[in-house]
């Protein structure tokens, strides 16, 4: 699986590929990551990426010449390589592209588990990581194939969406975590119902007078599960009511 990073500053990746869990994803060869600096395709003695707005405005705007020069070199070495020609999503037609071209935006579709796993089962991106006010319009219209979202914030680049992006995608990778379905356990994975995950415990017993759950200090492990579920019902419940399936969402409400 390989991803492109079109980036201002891939400086801010190299701990995320050698630090933590995730990293065997890269050690293993399952992923593999590529920078382009969208610098190195602009013109003039200062090499500029960026201008002014037009109609005024504070803030620059990336320009959209050194970024399209950027992604047709992209496409181009990934051509040399093997020939990609797939999307995670299907409303994408896909007879003119080579691989998904990915702009973090406000605009975008807001990440979820079922993306990442699109995007997971899939052969990679091109990631465009926008800077400054914004990126022209144009650039966005022409290349870009895909716009995604982890929120209703604003950051000051794409490179932390991106690395948000990557890091949920490499521990879906087989032999990334040590326990082989660690993911299928994790908050909104279908497995559990897309609900979030319950409460955990671990050593001491008793931490500043407060005690574990006897249920799970039990070993009765059909209780252990029956008390886990009831935990990621209620929880779910309580801080993301919308995650419920409706059935469930009405049986809360009558309950209020």
């Amino acid at each position: 699986m390989r991803f492109d990073i079109v980036t201002l500053f891939p400086e801010l990746f190299t701990p995320f590929m050698s630090l933590g869990v995730t990293r065997r994803a890269y050690e293993l060869g399952l992923m593999s990551l590529n920078f382009w600096n969208p610098r190195d395709y602009a013109t003039g003695v200062y090499r500029r990426v960026d201008d002014r707005p037009f109609g005024g405005g504070p803030g620059m705007v990336m320009m959209a010449e050194p970024l399209a020069l950027c992604v047709e070199a992209i496409q181009t070495a990934r051509h040399a390589s093997q020939p990609f020609a797939t999307s995670p999503d299907s409303s994408t037609p896909l007879d003119h592209i080579d691989a998904p071209v990915v702009l973090f935006s406000p605009v975008g579709v807001p990440l979820r588990h079922q993306g990442v796993e699109q995007w997971g089962a899939g052969q990679g991106a091109i990631l465009v990581c926008g800077r400054y006010e914004g990126v022209d319009q144009r650039f966005i219209d022409q290349v870009v194939t895909h716009q995604l979202s982890l929120g209703d914030f604003v950051l000051s680049g794409g490179e932390i969406a991106a690395l948000a992006l990557l890091d949920a995608v490499a521990r879906l990778q087989p032999g990334v975590l040590h326990e082989p379905q660690s993911h299928a356990l994790d908050s909104f994975n279908p497995e559990l119902g897309g609900l979030l995950d319950c409460p955990h415990y671990t050593r001491p017993e008793t931490w500043r007078d407060l005690g574990v759950p006897s249920v799970l200090l039990s070993g009765h492990h059909g209780q252990i599960e029956h008390w886990r579920e009831q935990q990621r019902l209620d929880l779910t419940a309580q801080h993301r009511p919308d995650l419920l399936p409706k059935v469930t969402q009405t049986q809360v409400k009558k309950k209020k």
